[in-house]
C-alpha cells in the first residue's frame, strides 16, 4: 500500500501513473529491456494494484466522512455561540432601551400615557424576570463569566437585590452536610468570598448579606432548637448549651472578621450575634444564680445524707453574735458538748465540687455577661460560693467542731478539732486560689473589687477567730489530759522514796506517759497546720506544758534521791521540748532543769549554783520556792546557807 501511495505525484496524470507502475513491475518493460516482456505478470500486478487502490479509496472515504461530520458539528457550535452572543447583545441592548424607557415613563402623566406606561412596566418586569432566570441558570451551570454579565445588566434594575437573593439562596444549597453547622458556615463563607468579587461589582455588600442570612435564618433556628427544649426543664443543660453555642458563634464571628464586609464589620457581626442570643442573655444571670444555689444545696445535702447527719441549727443574728463575743472573751464552751465521733464534717470532695460548679459559673459569666454587668454578676456568683462553701459547710463544721471539744477536765478526751483545722486550712487555700484565678480577672477594674476583698477579709477573719478559739480550747484539753496522767501516775514516794539506796529507775512512769502523749500531740499539730501557724501553736503549747510541769513539781517534797529522779524527769521533758523546735520552749525547760539542781546540790554550794548563768537572772522568790521543796530545807544549816 505504501508503494501504491508513492506512485502518486502532483499534478496527477493517469497515463504517467500507469507508465510508472509498468516500469516498476518486473517483466513489464519494453522488449529491448534487461528482462523479457511478461504480459501475464503485468496483468497480475495490475489486478493487485487495483485492489489496493480500492482499499485506499475506502479508507480515504471514511476519513473524509469523519472530517465532514466534525466540521458540521463545529459549524453548529460556532453558529450557536454566535447566536448566543447576538442574543446576549440583544438582551443588553433591550435592557438599555427598556431601562431608559422606564425612566422616561416615570415623568409622563398617568392619565394621558397610562397604556404606554403599563406596556413599558410589563416589558420591564418581563425582561427583569428573564435576566434573573438567566442568572439562576448560569449559577447552576457554574458559568461565572455569564453570571457577571447578567449581574452587571441587572445592576440598574429594581430586581438586582433579587438577583443577590437568588445567588445567596443557591450557594447555600448542599452547604450544610456536616454535623457542625458552624464549620459548614465558615467553609461556605470562605468559598463565596473567593468568587463573589468575580461576579458582583459590590462583593462586600453581597458577602455581608450572605452572612446576615446565615446568622438570622440558619444559626438562629439551630440555636433556638438547641435551647428551647431544655430551657424550662433542665437548667444545667441549658446553661451548658448556651455557653457552647455562644462561644462557637463568637468564634465563627472571629473567622469572618478577616473578610471585607464594609466599614464597621465589628459592629455588624456583634449585632448579628446579639439578635440571636438577646432573649437568652437578658435573664442569663438569674438562671445561673438559681441553678448554682440549687446545685450547691444538693451537693451539701447529698454529703450530709451520706453521713446520716441532720444539720444542727447554728443560729444567726444578735444572739449568735453575742455568743461568739462571750466565747472569744471567756474561752468557754457555750451550749452542751456533742460527740462528733471523730467526724470533721468537712469534705474535700464536696469543696472541689462546689468550686468546680462556681468555676464553670464564672466562665459562663465572663462569656455571657454584658461588659457593664460583668462585675456585678461575678459578685453575685461569689456571694453564693461564700454562702454555701464558707458558711453552710466550713463555718458549720467549725461550729460543730467547737461544740465537740470537751471541757479541759475531761478524762481520755478525743481531740478531733485539729483535724478540722487541717482540712479547713486546705479548703482556705483552694478558696483563695479560685478567688485569685477566676474572680479577680472579672472585677479587677471595677468598684466591686474592694467589695469582694472586704467580704473575703470578713469571712476569713471570722473563720480564723473560730479556729483560734478552737485551737486554744484544744490546747487546754491537752494540758488537762496531761494533768490527769500526772495525777494518776505520779506518786509522792517517787520523789521521796523510803529506801534512798534502792532507786533504780531512770525516770518516773508519769514522765514516760506524759512525754509520749506530748510527742503525739506535737506531731498532730505539725500535720494539721502550715507555715508560721505551726510555730505559733507549738510555742503556746510548749509554754503551757512548761507551766504545767513547773507547777506539778512544786507539789512535792524531794529527798536527795528523789531530787535526782526529778532531774531525770525534767531531762526527759526537755528532750520532748526539743521536738517543738521552738527556742523559747527549750530555754524554759533548760531553766527548769537548772532549777531542779537546787533539789540535790550540797548546801554549801547553793549560792554558787544560784549565781550561775542560767539562774542568775531569776527572781529570788522562784529560787527560794525550789529550795523549800528539799526534804532537808528546815535544817538550820540549809536555811543559813540560803539566807
Amino acid at each position: 500500500m505504501a508503494t501504491t501511495a508513492e506512485l502518486f505525484e502532483e499534478p496527477f496524470v493517469a497515463d504517467e501513473y500507469i507508465e510508472r507502475l509498468v516500469w516498476r513491475t518486473p517483466g513489464g518493460g519494453s522488449r529491448g529491456g534487461p528482462e523479457a516482456f511478461d504480459p501475464k505478470r503485468l496483468l497480475e500486478e495490475f489486478v493487485n494494484h487495483i485492489q489496493e487502490l480500492q482499499i485506499m479509496d475506502e479508507r480515504i472515504q471514511r476519513k473524509v466522512e469523519k472530517l465532514e461530520q466534525q466540521c458540521q458539528k463545529e459549524a453548529k457550535e460556532f453558529a450557536k455561540k454566535v447566536q448566543e452572543l447576538q442574543k446576549s447583545n440583544q438582551i443588553k441592548e433591550a435592557a438599555d432601551i427598556i431601562q431608559k424607557l422606564h425612566l422616561i415613563a416615570q415623568e409622563l402623566p398617568f392619565d394621558r400615557f397610562s397604556e404606554v406606561k403599563s406596556k413599558i412596566a410589563s416589558k420591564y418586569h418581563d425582561l427583569e424576570c428573564q435576566l434573573i432566570q438567566e442568572f439562576t441558570s448560569a449559577q447552576r451551570r457554574g458559568e461565572i463569566s455569564r453570571m457577571r454579565e447578567v449581574a452587571a445588566v441587572l445592576l440598574h434594575f429594581k430586581g438586582y437585590s433579587h438577583c443577590v437573593d437568588v445567588y445567596i439562596k443557591q450557594c447555600q444549597e448542599g452547604a450544610y452536610l456536616r454535623n457542625d453547622i458552624f464549620e459548614d458556615a465558615a467553609i461556605l463563607c470562605q468559598r463565596v468570598n473567593k468568587q463573589v468579587g468575580d461576579i458582583f461589582s459590590n462583593p462586600e455588600t453581597v458577602l455581608a448579606k450572605l452572612i446576615q442570612n446565615v446568622f438570622e435564618i440558619k444559626l438562629q433556628t439551630f440555636v433556638k432548637d438547641q435551647l428551647e427544649e431544655c430551657r424550662k426543664c433542665d437548667a444545667e443543660q441549658y446553661l451548658k448549651n448556651l455557653y457552647d453555642l455562644y462561644t462557637r458563634t463568637t468564634n465563627l464571628s472571629s473567622k469572618l472578621m478577616e473578610f471585607n464586609l464594609g466599614t464597621d464589620k465589628q459592629t455588624f457581626l456583634s449585632k448579628l450575634i446579639k439578635s440571636i442570643f438577646i432573649s437568652y442573655l437578658e435573664n442569663y444571670i438569674e438562671v445561673e444564680t438559681g441553678y448554682l444555689k440549687s446545685r450547691s444545696a444538693m451537693i451539701l445535702q447529698r454529703y450530709y445524707d451520706s453521713k446520716n447527719h441532720q444539720k444542727r441549727s447554728i443560729g444567726t443574728g444578735g444572739i449568735q453574735d453575742l455568743k461568739e463575743k462571750i466565747r472569744q472573751r471567756t474561752n468557754l464552751p457555750l451550749g452542751p458538748s456533742i460527740d462528733t465521733h471523730g467526724e470533721t464534717f468537712l469534705s474535700q470532695e464536696v469543696v472541689v465540687n462546689l468550686l468546680q460548679e462556681t468555676k464553670q459559673a464564672f466562665e459562663r459569666c465572663h462569656r455571657l455577661s454584658d461588659p457593664s454587668d460583668l462585675p456585678r454578676n461575678a459578685f453575685r456568683i461569689f456571694t453564693i460560693l461564700v454562702e454555701f462553701l464558707c458558711i453552710e459547710h466550713i463555718d458549720y463544721a467549725l461550729e460543730t467542731g467547737l461544740a465537740g471539744i470537751p471541757s479541759s477536765d475531761s478524762r481520755n478526751a478525743n481531740l478531733y478539732f485539729l483535724d478540722v483545722v487541717q482540712q479547713a486550712n486546705t479548703i482556705f487555700h483552694l478558696f483563695d486560689k479560685q478567688f485569685n484565678d477566676h474572680l479577680m480577672p472579672l472585677i479587677s477594674s471595677s468598684p466591686k473589687l474592694s467589695e469582694c476583698l472586704q467580704k473575703k477579709k470578713e469571712i476569713i477573719e471570722q473563720m480564723e477567730t473560730k479556729l483560734d478559739n478552737g485551737i486554744d480550747r484544744t490546747l487546754n484539753c491537752m494540758i488537762g489530759q496531761m494533768k490527769h496522767i500526772l495525777t494518776a501516775e505520779q506518786k509522792k514516794t517517787d520523789f521521796k522514796p523510803e529506801d534512798e539506796n534502792n532507786v533504780l529507775i531512770q525516770y518516773t512512769n508519769a514522765c514516760v506517759k506524759v512525754c509520749a502523749y506530748v510527742r503525739k500531740q506535737v506531731e498532730k499539730i505539725k500535720n494539721s497546720m502550715d507555715g508560721k501557724n505551726v510555730d505559733t501553736v507549738l510555742m503556746e503549747l510548749g509554754v503551757r506544758f512548761h507551766r504545767l510541769i513547773y507547777e506539778h513539781l512544786q507539789q512535792y517534797s524531794y529527798s536527795c534521791g528523789g531530787g535526782m529522779l526529778a532531774i531525770c524527769d525534767v531531762a526527759e521533758y526537755r528532750k520532748c521540748a526539743k521536738d517543738f523546735k521552738i527556742p523559747l520552749v527549750l530555754q524554759l525547760f533548760d531553766t527548769l532543769h537548772a532549777l531542779c539542781n537546787l533539789l540535790v546540790v550540797a548546801p554549801d554550794n547553793l549560792k554558787q549554783v544560784c549565781s550561775g548563768e542560767q539562774l542568775a537572772n531569776l527572781d529570788k522568790n522562784i529560787l527560794h520556792s525550789f529550795v523549800q521543796l528539799r526534804a532537808d530545807y528546815r535544817s538550820a544549816r540549809l536555811a543559813r546557807h540560803f539566807s
